[in-house]
């Protein structure tokens, strides 16, 4: 089998505007016979443009020798295709395939987004685009990755900032798993905040368009027939917020404490009660009720600003500039203690940042903080979901 990894530097340019038909698929089928042509042993058989008459309803097929038979790479060209298409697309040529074991569906495109890519690579199959990026995985004889270079110029798409206080905000109520399965409009999104327990900022309604047309162009929620929405994709979604996420957007602060154990617990307690729900375990802390996970000996806190003094004279802490025990964390938005994990009746502990809001603020601090984040999205996050969608 041949393993081919890695980025390459050619680039290949051309005018977007043309590349349309018979003119598109030509500059596809050549790109496809560079990216086979860096594979030492492998010699084409034949590559072809079907055309409508195809029988397997594909534009180019690519027939290759292998050791154990043959392969057919059945491409599918387009000059354009969102994310929120494809799942479209692969079902109409899934019949094509079925039980043709040889053939190897590929898409191809003079661009292909990473989303794109993931979702190729889900539905099993392959793609390349222009530009020399590339998954092409022929079972037990190549698999050829190629990423990293720059995208051709294409149409400008739906865009959305994840990192602002506000996108974060839909994302959360998206994926935390006591909202699984919910069916949303836009306007019950825009409402639903100030419903909470603990009221958080609402994002106004065109800020709330805006993030759910991104969501939906890039497949990670679907439209209902009834024209309501609900979340398709969490785990690609929480990836995308994460890598988006600005964690250093929070002030941190080191404190030293002397109260450890039950009196600190309980101290802590007090602190939440006294500042309504805008204080929380955050990070370590919080998963160290969550999963289990890499423990690690400092506290780690959300506390809102207004209750930061009120903090420190309860908990009798100081800062200092090392040796801490305690870390404080003052969000920048009080979206941190959206829907935060209170624990069981009668638990006399502070509450618990959301295991959402857990895991992606894991991510970013340090430390064995991707272990323990692993840990919340393994033990907690995808056996919730997955009791409403398969992942």
């Amino acid at each position: 089998m041949c393993y081919v990894h890695g980025s390459v530097n050619t680039y290949y340019f051309v005018n977007m505007n043309k590349l349309i038909g018979a003119s598109l698929e030509q500059a596809l089928e050549s790109k496809l016979k560079e990216l086979l042509g860096s594979i030492p042993w492998l010699h084409i058989l034949e590559i072809k443009r079907t055309g409508s008459t195809s029988d397997k309803g594909f534009d180019i097929e690519a027939t290759l020798p292998l050791p154990q038979g043959k392969a057919v790479l059945a491409i599918e060209c387009k000059s354009e295709l969102r994310p929120s298409a494809f799942r479209a697309l692969a079902e109409s040529k899934a019949a094509l395939t079925r039980g043709h074991r040889p053939f190897v569906p590929v898409l191809a495109l003079p661009s292909v987004s990473p989303r794109l890519g993931d979702l190729c690579v889900q539905q099993g199959w392959s793609w390349y685009d222009l530009a020399g990026n590339c998954h092409i995985d022929v079972a037990n004889a190549i698999y050829l990755e190629r990423r990293g270079n720059e995208p051709l110029n294409s149409p400008p798409r739906p865009t959305a900032n994840l990192s602002t206080p506000e996108a974060g905000r839909v994302i959360r109520a998206l994926l935390a798993t006591e909202n699984a399965g919910m069916r949303w409009t836009q306007r019950s999104m825009e409402a639903h905040f100030g419903k909470l327990r603990i009221p958080i900022p609402e994002p106004s309604l065109g800020l709330v368009n805006k993030v759910v047309r991104y969501l939906r162009d890039e497949a990670f929620i679907e439209a209902l027939p009834d024209g309501g929405f609900h979340l398709r994709d969490p785990f690609k979604l929480l990836t995308a917020w994460r890598d988006a996420y600005r964690f250093d957007r929070h002030e941190r602060r080191h404190y030293f404490t002397f109260l450890q154990g039950r009196k600190l617990q309980d101290a802590l307690a007090d602190l939440d009660l006294d500042a309504g729900g805008f204080a929380a375990y955050a990070a370590f802390s919080a998963a160290d009720y969550q999963a289990a996970h890499v423990r690690q000996p400092k506290t780690w806190l959300y506390v809102s600003d207004e209750y930061v003094k009120h903090f420190e004279d309860l908990i009798e802490a100081k800062r200092v500039e090392s040796g801490e025990n305690l870390i404080l964390l003052i969000p920048d938005d009080a979206g941190v203690f959206y829907l935060a994990d209170a624990g069981n009746l009668g638990d006399r502990r502070m509450a618990r940042t959301n295991p959402v809001q857990t895991y992606v603020d894991l991510s970013h601090c340090g430390g064995r903080g991707e272990e323990a984040a692993e840990a919340i999205l393994e033990q907690t996050l995808k056996p919730k979901w997955s009791q409403y969608r398969q992942l």
